[in-house]
C-alpha cells in the first residue's frame, strides 16, 4: 500500500489483512455500482451486511453469500468497516446522520469508507462531523471509476484519501474491490477532487462521441466503419469504444444515467468556480443536458442526446 500523498497505483488481490482476517463490514447502496461492489467484497469472504432502499438489492445480496440489512443502522451494527456507495452527498449524510441511520449503531472507532462521487468540500465537512462525535470514527474519501462489470469483478479504480491510520483500517476492503488503488492525499478531499477531474472527461468523452457518430451518420458514412477506424485513431476513448456500440445496435439499455451525469458535470462546474477556473462545459451543460433531464429521459444512457441534438438515427 503507498503511502499517504503517494499516487502510484497499486495491483491488489484484495485477500484481506495482514493476519488473513476478514473485518465485518457493512455496505449501504447496492445499485448497479455498489450491488457489485458488496458481492466482491462476499466473493473475497468479507462478511457483508447491505443495506438500500430497494428491497430487491438486499435480496440479491443475499443471495449471492452476504446478509440484508433491514435500514443503514442495521447493516452498521458490529461493522469494522462501513462503505457508503450512494448517488449524492445528501444520501450519503442521511445515511448516516437521519433516521436509523448508520451512526445509530456504528462501533466506535469503525471507518467508513465513502465512494460516493460527491463534492471534495462535503467530503471534507464529512469527516470533520465524523471526528467531532467524539467516537474514534474516520471517513476514507475512496470515489471510484470502471463500471458495473468492473465493480461485480473487484477491479475498479480507486482514488483515496484520509489519515495513514483510516487508511490502514479500510486497506483490506479498499484492495478487494479494486485492481488499481491510488493514495492522493493524507485527508479527505482529495480523492473527490480527482474523481472531479476523470468526470469532467468523462463527460466530454460521453458527449464527443455521441456527437461525433451523429456527424458521420449525418455526413453520409457508414456507422460501423467510422466505429471501427476511429477505434483504431488517435480520436479514440474508453468511453467511445464502450458506449457506441451499443448506440449501432440500436440499444439504450440505461448505461449512464442522465440524471447522475448532470449531478457529476455540477460537481465539477461548482468546484471549478470556487476555484475561479474557467469551464467550457458550463454553456453545454445549461443548454443540453438540462433540457433532455426535463425530456424524464434521467435513468437513460446519455447517448440518447445525439439522436435529439442530430435528428438523426444511426
Amino acid at each position: 500500500m503507498s503511502l499517504p500523498g503517494d499516487t502510484r497505483s497499486i495491483a491488489t488481490a484484495g485477500t484481506g489483512g495482514s493476519d488473513g482476517s476478514k473485518s465485518a463490514v457493512g455496505f449501504v447502496g447496492l445499485g448497479a455500482m455498489g450491488g457489485g461492489m458488496a458481492a466482491a467484497l462476499v466473493k473475497r469472504s468479507f462478511a457483508v451486511k447491505g443495506f438500500d432502499v430497494y428491497p430487491p438489492a438486499c435480496e440479491k445480496l443475499r443471495a449471492m453469500g452476504g446478509a440484508a440489512a433491514t435500514s443503514a443502522a442495521d447493516a452498521a451494527k458490529d461493522a469494522a468497516v462501513l462503505v457508503l456507495m450512494v448517488t449524492t452527498a445528501q444520501q450519503a449524510e442521511g445515511a448516516l446522520f437521519g433516521s436509523q441511520g448508520a451512526l445509530d449503531a456504528l462501533p466506535p472507532a469503525a471507518v467508513v469508507i465513502l465512494c460516493s462521487t460527491v463534492p471534495p468540500d462535503f467530503a471534507r465537512s464529512l469527516s470533520q462531523k465524523l471526528t467531532a462525535q467524539g467516537k474514534g470514527w474516520e471517513l476514507v474519501d475512496a470515489p471510484v471509476s470502471g463500471g458495473v462489470a468492473r465493480a461485480a469483478d473487484g477491479t475498479l479504480t480507486i482514488m483515496a484519501s484520509a489519515t495513514p491510520a483510516a487508511l490502514a483500517k479500510a486497506q483490506p476492503e479498499l484492495e478487494a474491490m479494486s485492481a488499481k488503488l491510488y493514495i492522493v492525499g493524507d485527508k479527505p478531499g482529495a480523492g473527490s477532487a480527482v474523481k472531479m477531474v476523470n468526470q469532467l472527461l468523462a463527460g466530454v468523452h460521453i458527449a464527443a462521441a455521441a456527437e461525433a457518430m451523429a456527424l458521420g451518420a449525418r455526413a453520409g458514412l457508414n456507422p460501423r466503419m467510422v466505429f471501427d477506424i476511429i477505434s483504431h485513431a488517435a480520436g479514440n476513448s474508453w468511453m467511445f469504444e464502450n458506449r457506441v456500440p451499443h448506440m449501432l445496435d440500436n440499444d439504450y439499455t440505461p448505461r449512464s444515467a442522465l440524471n447522475i451525469f448532470v449531478k457529476d458535470l455540477g460537481i465539477v462546474l461548482g468546484e471549478a468556480q470556487s476555484l475561479a477556473f474557467p469551464s467550457l462545459w458550463r454553456l453545454q451543460h445549461t443548454s443540453s443536458s438540462w433540457p433532455a433531464q426535463q425530456q424524464d429521459w434521467g435513468e437513460r444512457t446519455t447517448l440518447l442526446s445525439s439522436r435529439s441534438m442530430s435528428a438523426w438515427q444511426v
